[in-house]
């Protein structure tokens, strides 16, 4: 069988709403944190393949979390995030809980609800924060938190690409009952411009959205590590600031995304938001309540 990284659908390019080992994070990760993600893009490029047959994604996809678990060799993102686990100790639940994500990306095209969005970012978003927080030895105390922000990068995403998303590989993840709420159809999601009910409906999930990114942003002070601490404050500045453009834009029309220029301010702003938190002691005041599906 060809390697699932042959497979690659050169996306390389596309922006992204989890930076992944950035230079904040401390080097004595990277290698482990850049194997995770080297495995996790290349499942996903399995899963958006534009040629790939259904059953062929799920082979793939089986494959790779069969030789996760140390079942062959032949595929070398899976063997190099297993040897890079095994040798800080680390089961592989995180990567195997985004296999299922892809699998459903696979399977499923369209979401009933926001709780089925939530649910497919169990295993989609979710992962991926946990993840952060096991490789720094966080506590699981901090799931909450860190379930709200990914989620919310999750569906900032959804909502940035989902002209894309539908006329490239038919994947809806805008809920049924908010489109039909708002008197919307999956259709016009191929226009070069959202109607007025469209319009309505993205912008009515991106408020929705950013009370979920609320829930997530005690999740800096929570953190014990300083350089991750850092690096979610910055992550959450650029959540923040791409929700509130999602309010206001329409992403059929434009492309909703930070520029550079943005990207540096945001940067430095959640750099010294979060460096002075900490100098001066202040906690941030923890949202009650438990991680999502634990």
């Amino acid at each position: 069988m060809t390697s699932a990284s042959e497979l690659r659908s050169g996306k390389g390019d596309r922006d992204e709403n989890f930076p992944v080992a950035s230079w904040i994070i401390h080097p004595s990760h990277r290698a482990l944190i850049l194997a995770y993600y080297n495995f996790v893009r290349t499942a996903d490029d399995i899963a958006d393949h534009g040629s790939l047959p259904a059953d062929e994604k799920l082979r793939y996809l089986d494959l790779l979390e069969a030789e996760l678990l140390g079942k062959g060799e032949s595929q070398a993102e899976a063997v190099t995030l297993r040897r890079a686990l095994a040798e800080r100790g680390m089961a592989p639940r995180h990567a195997l809980d985004v296999l299922i994500a892809f699998r459903m990306d696979v399977t499923k095209l369209r979401y009933e609800t926001w709780d089925e969005v939530i649910h497919y970012c169990r295993y989609s978003a979710m992962p991926v924060g946990r993840f952060m927080l096991d490789v720094h030895g966080e506590s699981t105390s901090t799931w909450a938190a860190s379930d709200a922000l990914c989620a919310g990068l999750q569906i900032n995403n959804h909502l940035q690409d989902c002209g894309k998303d539908y006329r490239e590989l038919n994947r809806v993840y805008l809920p049924r009952d908010a489109l039909a709420a708002h008197g919307a159809s999956v259709e016009q999601l191929g226009l070069a411009q959202s109607p007025p009910a469209m319009l309505a409906c993205l912008q009515s999930l991106a408020v929705r959205n950013e009370a979920l990114l609320g829930e997530g942003r005690p999740l800096a002070a929570e953190i014990r590590d300083l350089r991750l601490g850092v690096d979610v404050a910055v992550i959450q500045a650029y959540a923040d600031r791409i929700v509130r453009l999602l309010k206001v834009r329409d992403p059929l029309r434009e492309r909703v995304h930070l520029n550079k220029f943005e990207l540096l301010t945001f940067s430095l702003a959640g750099i010294a938001g979060e460096l002075g938190r900490r100098a001066i002691g202040r906690k941030t005041i923890t949202n009650p309540g438990t991680a999502h599906d634990a």
